[in-house]
């Protein structure tokens, strides 16, 4: 089995052997701690890399997907391609069981929000209406349910889609209620107004990705329009509530 980081912990605790294959060698000593086996392979080398995973029984790919968004974050070119559209059209064309592994928003993005709730007391929100409950996910908890699939039998469906998020939605009130009682503070949430969703999504990032965001966004206010896709085979549900995964986001002042 050879997978991203974040699925590591539950497979191995599972006793499955795990394959990890890097770039370099520097990443090696913390995953031999936890238990994985360590190979070094350049991901442009499609000839080393099968080599490399051999007869692993999944695989799953994260390094070179990380470093695509990263270039683009530095370069922030004025049109970005649907990459994952294309990777998803290109790897449909293999003859093998293949699961595609979709999550709703990360309670992570909220981080630079929280930052500065923390000093105003308000927790700015794109949702609109505040108190409108939407579908997110603690991250860790994505990389258990992608373990969880690893470790399955591949069924007959030659495409699987599944859809993972919290079993409880939430609201931007909810929110800020919850990052209140947490330190013992009244924040409220507060909606960033329409008319600078782009000077603050472009103060960000590309130009062409705050274009994405604020149509998904706009999409999610109206309802009913963001949601789990009617071909999802599956919807597994994380178990970290919202408390919990605010925790881990709220830096000491």
């Amino acid at each position: 089995m050879t997978n991203g980081f974040k699925t590591l912990p539950s497979s191995v605790q599972l006793e499955k052997p795990v394959k990890a294959i890097l770039r370099s060698v520097s990443k090696a000593p913390r995953l031999r701690e936890i238990g994985c086996e360590v190979a070094v392979a350049d991901v442009l080398d499609y000839k080393a890399l099968a080599q490399t995973i051999g007869d692993a029984a999944a695989v799953q790919m994260r390094q070179g997907i990380e470093s695509i968004a990263r270039a683009l974050e530095q370069t922030r070119p004025t049109s970005c391609s649907t990459l994952c559209r294309i990777f998803e059209e290109r790897l449909s064309k293999l003859q093998a069981h293949k699961v595609l592994l979709r999550s709703a928003e990360h309670i992570q993005g909220w981080s630079r929000a929280i930052s500065k709730a923390l000093k105003l007391g308000r927790l700015a929100s794109f949702q609109d209406p505040l108190d409108m409950p939407f579908s997110t996910v603690f991250a860790p908890g994505v990389g258990v349910v992608a373990a969880d699939i690893f470790l399955r039998p591949a069924s007959g469906v030659d495409v699987k889609n599944v859809h993972v998020e919290r079993e409880r939605r939430y609201s931007a009130s909810d929110g800020a209620k919850a990052l209140g009682e947490i330190l013992r503070l009244i924040i409220t949430a507060q909606a960033v107004l329409r008319s600078q969703w782009k000077t603050a999504f472009e103060s960000l990032m590309s130009a062409s990705l705050a274009e994405l965001l604020i149509k998904a966004d706009d999409a999610q206010n109206k309802g009913g329009l963001v949601d789990v896709e009617p071909n999802a085979n599956e919807v597994r549900y994380g178990t970290t509530e919202l408390p919990q995964a605010l925790r881990p986001l709220i830096q000491p002042q």
